[in-house]
């Protein structure tokens, strides 16, 4: 990784700690630190299960346990068992805990409105663009993107999710049946099945099915429309042709849907070229191929 690159966003990440106030103990004067007051924020105005919370904040449950402890000793939570099922551990603001949160919403604007303040309307403008931006690809970068075995419940959202979306956007529906693809097909040895979560959850998947004589498909690209504008279609299929390459596939094909205008753009850009028809897909239109080069071959990938 370029130094000069490093050495930008360790001084970026200093000058945002100080000037939000993230060094103080005491955060917007509320006589506690930023991680109590932002749990206090996420956990909102009603119950929320507590693994969702680590897995959006990104926290070690030893560490979440202790500042829901503090947060409830302090009168301003209450934990315990969700009503519907006891295994799963709920958190729910009481009265003081809104009142609290209330206040940390005020103070929060007032901040805000400091930071903005000294500027002139373009430097605010220029501020708040360079934030959203810089906002969506921090987001891009805590997708994490795996191998997972295709019977895994987040596979099987994301593929449940893909035809659901295949028989809106398709004249006439789409029927999985007419276009199957057998969970050993992406599975190792015989190929892989990419899945990316964002805290925790399932926003994308990418099939490769590797096929004899150098060749793979590419099947079941999709990505959730809650994330889309991040990059995550073309870093799931620069991962795919990564894999494909690592596995000695000399050429990666594919096929898509007139409907598809979106992936169509994406694969052209991405060094795709248009060939004749190489397959009897009942839902394609268009026929992708591109040359890779030759990689050594690393061996089986394994699910995560």
């Amino acid at each position: 990784m370029d130094g000069v690159l490093i050495d930008q966003v360790r001084r970026f990440n200093r000058t945002v700690t100080q000037r939000i106030g993230a060094l103080n103990d005491a955060y917007l004067s509320r006589g506690r630190p930023l991680g109590q007051a932002r749990l206090l924020w996420e956990i909102g105005s009603g119950e929320t299960e507590v693994r969702s919370l680590r897995a959006k904040l990104d926290l070690d449950s030893g560490y979440l346990s202790r500042l829901l402890r503090t947060l409830e000793a302090d009168g301003l939570i209450v934990v315990g068992p969700d009503g519907a099922d006891g295994r799963v551990r709920t958190a729910r603001l009481t009265p003081a805990g809104l009142a609290e949160r209330a206040e940390l919403d005020r103070l929060s604007d007032e901040l805000a409105a400091s930071i903005l303040r000294p500027l002139n309307q373009r430097q605010r403008g220029k501020l708040t663009s360079a934030m959203a931006e810089v906002e969506r690809l921090l987001v891009a970068s805590m997708v994490d993107v795996a191998i997972t075995d295709p019977d895994h419940p987040d596979a099987r959202h994301c593929l449940s999710s893909y035809y659901a979306e295949l028989a809106e956007r398709f004249d006439g529906g789409y029927d999985p049946e007419r276009s199957p693809l057998a969970g050993d097909e992406v599975r190792p040895p015989s190929g892989v099945l990419l899945v990316a979560t964002l805290h925790g959850d399932p926003v994308g998947c990418a099939g490769l099915k590797f096929l004899p004589d150098g060749c793979a498909m590419a099947k079941r690209m999709w990505v959730a429309p809650t994330v889309r504008g991040l990059g995550l279609g073309r870093r799931l299929l620069a991962e795919t042709e990564s894999i494909a390459a690592s596995h000695g596939v000399t050429t990666l094909r594919l096929d898509t849907n007139k409907a598809l205008t979106e992936a169509i753009t994406l694969y052209r850009s991405s060094g795709f070229r248009e060939v004749a028809s190489f397959s009897d897909e009942p839902y394609a239109h268009h026929w992708f191929e591109k040359h890779l080069p030759a990689q050594p071959a690393t061996g089986d990938p394994s699910p995560a």
